[in-house]
């Protein structure tokens, strides 16, 4: 979800306004993953390396988080969302905690869409803490389970920037890339759906030779 803070320059609004803009950025992309055969939508809403930032900005970004995790539980009970969030839980504030887990726990039977969102999460960081834990029974399946990650299909990245950013690395080994120019505040159903189409239209190999090489 990039480009808040540069969308809110651009229209001489705090960089928080932007962040507030990508909020219901998110909110239209939910709601059309349904209609578009989507099952699991994993959004990187605050990376490890965003503690970097200034103190206030970080803070209104925790802020946004309680406020969208209490606003959007009913809605998503009501339209079967179910809500994890991944990443580092030890540096989140004692006030985000519990809104995190009640809406884990108020959303587990959600079938229609599987919402991941991202929050004090470094790819590299999981996987290195999972490794750790298979020094006795090393293996590409049992290193999935432990991150509880599945592959990624397609990964979207808004904003103009071409580059993973320590996000999902070892989901994304086959994902296709999509890089679209537009803020994520813009970013809309028709966007999405821009997204999808070019994703159905590729072939995917997984490495092995195009089927007509087999005629």
């Amino acid at each position: 979800m990039d480009g808040n803070g540069r969308w809110a320059i651009t229209r001489g609004l705090p960089r928080v306004a932007g962040h507030r803009a990508g909020v219901n950025a998110l909110r239209r992309t939910v709601e059309s993953c349904t209609d578009l055969g989507i099952g699991t939508l994993t959004v990187y809403a605050f990376s490890s390396d965003n503690w970097r930032r200034p103190s206030d900005e970080v803070s209104a970004l925790m802020k946004l988080f309680h406020t969208y995790l209490r606003r959007e539980q009913a809605k998503c009970v009501e339209n079967g969302v179910r809500v994890s969030v991944i990443g580092r839980r030890d540096r989140l504030s004692r006030m985000l905690l519990p809104v995190i887990e009640s809406c884990e726990k108020a959303t587990a039977s959600g079938k229609k869409l599987h919402l991941r969102l991202a929050v004090d999460y470094s790819s590299r960081e999981m996987i290195l803490r999972a490794a750790a834990k298979l020094s006795k029974n090393p293996s590409r399946e049992n290193l999935s389970a432990l991150l509880g990650a599945k592959d990624v299909d397609l990964l979207i990245r808004t904003g103009g920037e071409k580059r993973l950013s320590d996000f999902l690395l070892w989901e994304c080994a086959y994902a296709e890339l999509f890089f679209t120019p537009v803020m994520w505040p813009d970013f809309g159903p028709s966007d999405l759906a821009a997204a999808v189409s070019e994703f159905r239209s590729r072939e995917r190999r997984f490495g092995a030779l195009p089927a007509a090489a087999y005629a």
